[in-house]
């Protein structure tokens, strides 16, 4: 017998990114939300129009103006970005834990996927859902709030940058976590604390010392606050800041994704 006859198949190799590979995890994640889309999407749109019934509908007129801006005007961009975070985190999670726990993660971990690859696949279908739950939202508060756009590149780049960071962290989340208990401790102890601590309702330089230093070095306040700025024009912190600290931040985040895929903690162990 030659050797060709005896040499066991090889795995496919692929010169630099296996972008086949990528845009299949991707659909697959996207795929696998939008086949559930009245609890993946509506629910939380549904969740925010609630939020604006009480804050806005019920309070007509007793909450003043903030920095000159209708109190309407000033909630919808925070419950808007507020509903963007917590779905991109879930997304990225929720997909990982089921896959642990229903034994399925051989789906992504036998295919030619790097650690690179899995991160970016996780990461931008957790994005997109993120941003399909921020644009319907958007819609949806308009009858509320008279929303327009001051500065469109804030908008655009903390909305990016808010869903990747937060899907990233659900990967990262869904790695750690053994059981769905664990998972909603995360998210209710961790993430919906940030998120409701970081002015979306409120103006953070009227809370008392120490507790406005405090919010300050929340990232849920920046991403909030820079969002928030791109439709009405004013910031509460420093918008150089806000940039550069989500971006430094996405960046470890990412490595952080990367580093825990590429040792298979609680995937292949």
């Amino acid at each position: 017998m030659t050797d060709a006859a005896i040499t066991p198949p090889q795995p496919r190799r692929y010169d630099g990114v296996n972008w086949l590979g990528v845009w299949t995890l991707y659909l697959r994640e996207v795929q696998r939300f939008w086949k559930v889309g009245a609890q993946t999407v509506l629910a939380p749109v549904v969740t925010t129009l609630l939020y604006m019934l009480v804050f806005v509908v019920a309070l007509k007129g007793a909450r003043p103006p903030l920095h000159g801006t209708p109190f309407a005007e000033f909630v919808a961009p925070g419950l808007i970005m507020m509903a963007m975070l917590n779905n991109a985190f879930a997304n990225a999670s929720s997909s990982l834990i089921q896959a642990k726990i229903m034994g399925t993660a051989t789906d992504f971990l036998t295919p030619p996927l790097s650690p690179l690859e899995l991160t970016i696949g996780f990461s931008l279908g957790a994005a997109t859902r993120g941003l399909a739950v921020g644009l319907v939202t958007a819609v949806c508060v308009l009858p509320f709030a008279k929303l327009g756009v001051a500065n469109l590149g804030l908008v655009l780049w903390f909305g990016l940058i808010a869903c990747l960071l937060m899907g990233m962290a659900g990967v990262l989340a869904g790695l750690w976590a053994e059981r769905f208990d664990h998972l909603a401790a995360v998210q209710n102890f961790i993430v919906m604390p940030m998120t409701f601590l970081s002015g979306t309702f409120y103006l953070i330089d009227n809370l008392p010392a120490p507790f406005d230093t405090i919010s300050r070095f929340n990232p849920f306040f920046y991403l909030i606050d820079g969002f928030r700025a791109g439709f009405i024009g004013h910031a509460e912190g420093d918008l150089a800041i806000g940039i550069a600290m989500s971006g430094g931040l996405t960046l470890v985040v990412a490595w952080a994704c990367w580093a825990v895929f590429r040792s298979g903690w609680r995937l292949k162990s």
